[in-house]
This record gives structure tokens, sequence and C-alpha cells, in this order.
């Protein structure tokens, strides 16, 4: 069975595979920026891609590591969570936003609040820590 190290590269390098560091931060600052303009249309479209990136490398990258060390991938059900991870009864998901925050998606013609996007390198951090506590 693979370590908790060697499952964070395996994580990192296939997250990498699909967009360098650079490419996953300029994602969420085109969001934020949606967010700034309030530009409700755009903040629905670059957050439904933003997510389905994250959500995409979840589901069809890491699936596979991810059973090798019992741990089962499934749909999120944070709005800003990109899947859930579950083994043994316990469960984590990785977030994309500061886990304090509340779920800023707008419903109506109402711009609930600017969320605070996690970098790159805060997702990974985020994931290794679930999959730590997983691993306990």
């Amino acid at each position: 069975m693979p370590s908790l190290n060697e499952t964070s590269a395996r994580i990192r390098a296939a997250h990498l595979l699909v967009r360098s560091t650079e490419e996953w931060d300029t994602l969420s600052k085109e969001l934020l920026r949606a967010y700034d303009l309030k530009d409700i249309d755009k903040i629905e479209m670059l957050r439904e891609s933003f997510l389905a990136a994250w959500k995409s490398v979840a589901r069809n990258l890491l699936t596979d590591t991810l059973n090798a060390i019992d741990i089962a991938v499934t749909p999120a059900v944070h709005p800003w969570g990109f899947a859930t991870l579950e083994t043994a009864g316990r469960s984590c998901e990785p977030l994309v936003s500061s886990p304090g925050e509340l779920p800023a998606f707008p419903k109506t013609t109402n711009v609930y609040g600017r969320p605070r996007l996690l970098s790159f390198e805060e997702v990974m951090a985020g994931y290794n820590t679930c999959l730590a506590s997983l691993l306990q």
C-alpha cells in the first residue's frame, strides 16, 4: 500500500498534468475578478468550470490512486468541495475555498459574498490534511 507521501505526490502530479500551478491559480483569480465585478452570469459560468476542473482530476485521474489506499472518491457535498473522500466510516472533503466561508454561489440575482479561494498550494495542503485524517 502506498504511503501518505507517495499518495500526496501522485495527487499533486495528477493536478499538474492537467494545469500548471500558475494556471490553477489563474482560474481562481478570474473567478474572484467576476465576484469583484458582481457579474452574476460570469460568476456562474466560471464557478462551474472552475469546480469542474478540480472534480475531473479527482474523478478521472485519482480514483485508482485513492482506491489503492482504501479511500473511496464520491461527489462533493460542500458547494466549494470537489470530492468526498471516505474510508472506514470517516470522510472529509478537500475544498477550494477557506472552510469557514459561507457558500458563495448566486442562486438569484444577488451575489452572496466573495469567497476566499485557496491557491493551488493551499488546496494541496488541504488535500494532505484530509488524507492524513483518514489514514490515522
